[in-house]
């Protein structure tokens, strides 16, 4: 893609994605931090983990927005008997007695991988292939998957009995940490109102995928100025305890901090942030609107910190 061109899809991105959040709006009520995050995660090419009670229309949300995107989307419930070749296929002897491969449902472009908890680290680790290498091994061959490729994950974290707690390796795959509260009184009343009338809202395609790929070369060629990285290095060397850049709160209230690939993500978000808000090149309270759902899941806090009734935001915070 040539430099011209770039400039030609950011000038155009804001309108478009403006479009694209109106169509999701039609369906779901609120959630707009759900609904931006995922249009970041959208822009970077990573997957997003959604973390909410039942009802919140998390499932819902997903499916309306893989129907704005125009792009193929699969559902996959994960649940304690799911094998991984429930989700990668699996190689089946046809009519004329030849083996052949039988792809499964991860190969869509848009992934919802239903309460993922609820699966065994066997089942796990075959999607955590599928997240990093956008491809599948089964039967000593490699498979590619379609492009683009979204892994949408959702979690109860109400319910633990019966779970298979994410392992660090898969949850630092995932760009986002999404929490999906209740709605206020306002967006309540007008979910009861529409749900309730039978009258249904009908999608329209906003994106092919053609637009989506050069979105996504658009951003990666997104020049950003060195005082908002040395700010994102910086932020997450101060997550980690131990360090001699690690911070007085990370060292007394954190076990873990977040890796290089916090790093990365912060500037890569910083940029679909800038890019949604046609603001050109990211800054750092760009960086800083992005802190929480990135360095959430990618920090581990200890006793004293939860003796005290401090989360990772409340550490984020901190060091913010």
């Amino acid at each position: 893609m040539t430099d011209q061109r770039v400039i030609e899809v950011l000038e155009r991105a804001p309108a478009k994605l403006k479009s694209f959040k109106k169509e999701v709006a039609k369906v779901i009520v609120g959630q707009d931090q759900a609904v931006d995050l995922i249009t970041q995660s959208l822009l970077i090419g990573g997957h997003s983990l959604l973390l909410g009670v039942p009802g919140l229309a998390k499932t819902l949300l997903v499916t309306t927005i893989s129907k704005a995107l125009g792009l193929e989307f699969s559902r996959i419930q994960f649940t304690p008997d799911l094998m991984p070749s429930d989700i990668t296929g699996t190689e089946v002897l046809n009519k004329e007695r030849v083996f052949e491969f039988r792809k499964g449902p991860v190969f869509a472009n848009v992934i919802l991988a239903d309460e993922i908890n609820r699966t065994p680290p066997k089942t796990q680790a075959a999607l955590l292939e599928a997240m990093q290498e956008k491809c599948v091994s089964v039967g000593g061959l490699t498979y590619e998957l379609p492009k683009p490729f979204f892994v949408l994950a959702t979690q109860n974290p109400i319910e633990q009995e019966g779970t298979y707690p994410l392992p660090e390796a898969q949850l630092d795959r995932f760009v986002f940490n999404i929490f999906m509260g209740y709605p206020t009184l306002e967006q309540e009343n007008l979910v009861v109102k529409q749900t309730t009338v039978g009258h249904r809202e009908e999608i329209s395609r906003v994106f092919t995928v053609d637009e989506i790929s050069e979105l996504q070369e658009a951003l990666r060629r997104l020049p950003v100025v060195d005082q908002t990285i040395a700010y994102a290095v910086s932020l997450v060397r101060k997550t980690r305890p131990g360090t001699d850049s690690g911070h007085e709160k990370a060292n007394e209230y954190l076990n873990w901090g977040a890796g290089p690939r916090a790093s990365q993500n912060l500037i890569l978000a910083a940029k679909a942030k800038a890019i949604i808000q046609g603001q050109g090149s990211p800054t750092i309270d760009h960086v800083k609107s992005v802190a929480k759902p990135i360095l959430r899941h990618r920090i581990v806090v200890n006793y004293k910190a939860k003796a005290e009734g401090y989360t990772s935001d409340d550490i984020i915070d901190m060091l913010l």
